[in-house]
């Protein structure tokens, strides 16, 4: 979702990659509507590993939640930082409501980010 949010707000401003340290077999379709709904896309995208050559090339990598756990690769050049998003239950609704929740939370952080990034 992170990937996808920062697409549609920076254009070509910012490149975006994507990976996970566990990613699974298919694209969670909650999160592919959330983005949607936000008018952001994940096509094109799919599960796929973080590599040490990613590492290397960029200006920061940002794990979502406190499961994964990346160590920072001699001669990067970049920064790692933690972004723990809510894990919404139950309690907010069915999947799509829970993953609205993150959604949002995410879209906030990618604002913020997009400024850092983009700053002159």
């Amino acid at each position: 979702m992170a990937a996808a949010l920062m697409r549609a707000k920076s254009g070509n401003q910012v490149n975006v990659l994507s990976g996970g340290t566990h990613p699974g077999d298919v694209l969670s379709e909650p999160a592919r509507i959330a983005v949607l709904e936000f008018g952001a896309s994940m096509d094109g995208e799919y599960p796929k590993e973080i590599t040490d050559e990613v590492f290397m090339n960029v200006d920061r990598i940002v794990i979502l939640g406190n499961e994964a756990k990346l160590t920072a690769v001699n001669g990067m050049r970049g920064t790692i930082e933690t972004w723990l998003t809510p894990e919404p239950g139950p309690e907010v609704g069915d999947k799509l409501e829970q993953t609205r929740v993150v959604r949002d939370d995410i879209a906030s952080r990618v604002e913020n980010l997009y400024n850092q990034l983009t700053k002159n």
